[in-house]
C-alpha cells in the first residue's frame, strides 16, 4: 500500500509526536508499504512558530503539497497536524473527493491557550472541530480522549493506543550493577520526564511541597527559565537517551505528568 503521512511536526523536531510518526513509519516499511511524507523540512519555505522557535511552519505550502499528492498517487492519506501542510492537504483531499485520516495528539486548543491566553478555548474548539470532522476517521490516543472529544462535537472517533518499548523501558534496570541515577539525591525522587514546555505545566510540579528530591530530565524552551526560577529546589538533567534515560525512569520512585494538554 502506498501512504501518505503529512505532518508539520518531524525531526529535527524532538517531541511525542514526532516519536509517534516515526515508530509508525517504521513498522509500516517493516510490513512492505510505502510511506510518502511531507513535512515543513521537506523544501518549503519556513518561519520559526511564534514562542517556540524551534519549530518551523511552512508557509505557502499548498502549490507544493499538491505537487506531490499528484506525483505519489496513494492509496491512503493520513494528515497528523493541524497546521499550514494539515490544512492543505485536507483542502485538496476534499477538493478531489479523496478519503483521509487524521490524528489528535494533543488538546490542541489548551496547548495554544496555554501560549496566547487571549485566545480562547473556545475559538481553539471551533477550529480543531472543522479541521477534524471533514475526515474519515479522527484517531485519538485513549478512549477517555475519544469521550472527551465526543463530548465536544467531534465524530468519527477511533481509538489508537501507544506502545512501549519493553526491551528499552524495564523494571530490571532499577538500581542496575548496584547503581542509582539519582544516589546523591535525598529519597523519594520524584520525576518528571520529557520535553520541557510551558504547556506540559511543570510549574505546577515544581511548586509541591514534596520530601525527597524533585528532579526534571528532559530539555525544552522553559528549561533556561526554570532552571533560574527554580535552582536549589530542583535538579534539571537536560536531555537523556537510550538506557541512560531508561535508566532515569526505572530509578525514580515516582513518575510525575502534570500536563493538562496530554
Amino acid at each position: 500500500m502506498k501512504i501518505l503521512l503529512v505532518t508539520d511536526a518531524w525531526t529535527p523536531q524532538m517531541n511525542g509526536v514526532v516519536r509517534t510518526l516515526s515508530k509508525t513509519v517504521e513498522e509500516c516499511e517493516k510490513a512492505g508499504h510505502r510511506v510518502e511524507i511531507i513535512a515543513p523540512s521537506d523544501g518549503f519555505l519556513t518561519m520559526p512558530l511564534p514562542t517556540y522557535p524551534d519549530i518551523k511552519i511552512a508557509l505557502f505550502p499548498r502549490r507544493e503539497v499538491e505537487r506531490r499528492l499528484v506525483m505519489f498517487g496513494p492509496d491512503a492519506v493520513h494528515i497528523a497536524t493541524e497546521g499550514p501542510l494539515g490544512w492543505a492537504a485536507r483542502a485538496l483531499c476534499l477538493k478531489w473527493g479523496m478519503p483521509f485520516t487524521t490524528s489528535y495528539h494533543t488538546k490542541f486548543p489548551e496547548y495554544v491557550h496555554a501560549r496566547f491566553k487571549f485566545i480562547p478555548l473556545s475559538w481553539g474548539y471551533k477550529f480543531v472541530r472543522s479541521f477534524h470532522n471533514a475526515s474519515g476517521r479522527i484517531m485519538v490516543t485513549t478512549p477517555s480522549m475519544r469521550s472527551f472529544l465526543k463530548s465536544k462535537g467531534f465524530h468519527n472517533l477511533a481509538v489508537w493506543t501507544r506502545g512501549v518499548d519493553l526491551e528499552q523501558f524495564r523494571p530490571d534496570l532499577r538500581f542496575k550493577d548496584g547503581e542509582d541515577v539519582y544516589a546523591a539525591l535525598p529519597r523519594p525522587v520524584f520525576a518528571n520526564i520529557g520535553r520541557v514546555a510551558v504547556e506540559k505545566n511543570i510549574e505546577a510540579f515544581l511548586e509541591l511541597d514534596l520530601p525527597g528530591s524533585k528532579v526534571v530530565v528532559g530539555d525544552g524552551p522553559a528549561l533556561a527559565g526554570l532552571k533560574k526560577k527554580y535552582a536549589g529546589r530542583a535538579i534539571f538533567t537536560g536531555a537523556k537517551f537510550g538506557e541512560e534515560l531508561a535508566r532515569h525512569y526505572a530509578d525514580a520512585d515516582v513518575m510525575v505528568f502534570p500536563s493538562l494538554t496530554d
